[in-house]
């Protein structure tokens, strides 16, 4: 692809808002939001709570569980488990968790999901499945296919909503309100196969977008559709300075990447020198923590960042708040969680698989500081599904936590027990006391002559000393986590580190098909994944 040659810059635009021609139909609706925005904004708590009002949440969740077992009570996986019998009893939640069974989603597909694939109605959620998220397989499967029925793309968009509302309490100007928001995410090109559309969630919600939204979405709907990752950067590089951002939505890697390319196409020192308005990057699908420092050095000042937990299956939680990195719970819009303790009785230390029957617990029966795995059931048909990752509570009160990993992505070969958030701690302390940014990292385990250690490799954006790193991140595990400082004296050996270029993770994730979008390089790496990895650096190296 032939680069173009560097345009001149647009004088960067003041921080008013513009008058959009042809937009005059839309006009009445997108006012009406803002006028509700500016509502809340001034009269905070009063406003936000006539809006979202704040249920208690035991009886959301009850008021969840009730109305999503009453609507799928005809569908065959209701009649399987006789969901009209157990709404007569006055212990809904009990029962339930009692008389049905916990999925995971190798087994969810194999007993219902694979018929929704073949366009049998009425399966696990009443009527016709048009859309199915793929996964971005970091572990497990490598294509899983999550129905996303119409009611979950309305759940998803009122959450969104929601989440619009909650930058109110960031003392924004009015104007910023007005200004316009890039969304990095999949295609909205989605593949059809006759019976149903398949994509990244990322492009099946961005396709469902009402139409008043066109007045704030970059980079446009046109753009959007393109497939090829690469053209798609392309093509938002070169139409940059023509746009007026606010804000930013997507993961971090894929927006570092982005930002470098757009300032080296325009010469530019910061992205801010482009897009002078730019104030919030709203995230998720994997911890900031690694990428922080280095991508705040492509900033002028600092940004609102805004995390949000939006999976494949569902809009489970989002910060509605500044001053925290927590994330509330959505109790009351198409979701019913139960909590697993992420512990040895409930899940097999050596590969993270849930036992068959574990024990779970609701809203009310958990504690802040413990470490749980979540079990949704949802308005698309997932019924006590795992999602796979594992969350601390941080606040009760306001029913708020933080992903700490996933149940497969854990690092115990001998006991240890070290969480992805463990990990990424470790990480950002090292990029801070080197004043380098580490923006990829994965870990294996390894055992040789019934000993045990850890193999980190660390995609870094200075060069760095592979031992010092293996001492540092193995001192900062020892302060974070008492299981790995025992192990580490009694049978984890050695820990060592690889430093690689970034673009061997890049290129990695591109010959695995996860290149863009929401697709994130996996932190563990266990079994066959470890053993492709491998193979692959060992490729590498033959060819130098």
């Amino acid at each position: 692809m032939t680069t173009p040659a560097t345009p001149s810059l647009p004088r960067p635009k003041e921080e008013t808002a513009r008058p959009t021609q042809g937009n005059a139909s839309k006009r009445p609706v997108v006012g009406t939001i803002l006028r509700k925005a500016l509502e809340i904004r001034n009269n905070n708590a009063a406003a936000m709570e006539k809006v979202f009002p704040r249920k208690d949440p035991v009886q959301a969740q009850n008021q969840e569980l009730k109305k999503l077992l009453s609507k799928a009570a005809d569908t065959a996986f209701g009649k399987e488990y006789d969901f009209k019998r157990l709404l007569k009893s006055p212990r809904l939640r009990e029962e339930f968790a009692r008389n049905v069974p916990a999925f995971d989603y190798d087994s969810m597909a194999k007993a219902w999901w694979h018929r929704c694939l073949e366009g049998e109605l009425s399966v696990s959620w009443p009527g016709k499945i048009k859309y199915f998220a793929l996964s971005s397989g970091t572990s497990g499967a490598s294509s899983k296919y999550i129905p996303v029925s119409g009611d979950m793309v309305r759940a998803i968009r009122k959450t969104s909503m929601r989440e619009i509302f909650s930058l109110v309490k960031y003392g924004f100007p009015d104007e910023l309100y007005q200004k316009e928001a890039l969304m990095l995410g999949g295609s909205t090109q989605l593949h059809y196969n006759g019976t149903y559309y398949a994509g990244d969630l990322s492009g099946i919600t961005t396709g469902n977008l009402p139409l008043w939204f066109d007045r704030f979405y970059r980079p446009g709907r046109k753009i959007s559709q393109e497939r090829d990752w690469p053209t798609k950067i392309e093509e938002i590089v070169q139409k940059a300075p023509e746009w007026d951002i606010a804000a930013v939505v997507g993961v971090p890697a894929w927006f570092q990447i982005l930002f470098q390319k757009i300032m080296e196409r325009y010469q530019l020192q910061t992205i801010h020198d482009i897009w002078p308005n730019l104030r919030i990057f709203v995230h998720g699908g994997v911890s900031f923590d690694p990428y922080k420092k280095s991508f705040e050095k492509l900033l002028a000042r600092p940004l609102a960042y805004m995390e949000t937990y939006l999976a494949s299956e569902g809009f489970l939680a989002l910060q509605t708040r500044p001053d925290t990195t927590a994330m509330e719970l959505v109790l009351d819009n198409g979701i019913f969680f139960e909590f697993v303790p992420f512990n040895d009785e409930n899940f097999n230390p050596e590969d993270g698989s849930m036992t068959e029957n574990p024990q779970t617990l609701f809203i009310d029966q958990i504690e802040e500081g413990k470490e749980y795995a979540i079990l949704i059931s949802t308005c698309s048909g997932a019924w006590r599904y795992l999602i796979g990752d594992t969350v601390k509570l941080v606040d009760k009160a306001r029913n708020e936590i933080i992903i700490t990993g996933r149940t497969k992505s854990f690092l115990s070969i001998c006991g240890e027990h070290l969480s992805v958030d463990n990990m990424n701690q470790a990480v950002r302390m090292l990029g801070e006391e080197e004043n380098n940014g580490i923006l990829e990292y994965t870990v294996i385990g390894v055992k040789s002559n019934g000993m045990f250690g850890h193999k980190w490799f660390l995609g870094c954006e200075k060069p760095i000393d592979a031992r010092m790193a293996a001492e540092k991140l193995d001192n900062y595990l020892k302060e974070l986590n008492d299981d790995y400082r025992v192990e580490r004296l009694e049978a984890i050996r050695e820990v060592s580190v690889e430093v690689l270029p970034l673009e061997v993770f890049y290129n990695y994730m591109r010959l695995q098909g996860k290149e863009g979008a929401q697709n994130k390089f996996p932190r563990v790496l266990k079994g066959a994944k470890a053993d492709e990895w491998t193979g692959y650096l060992a490729s590498l190296r033959k060819q130098e």
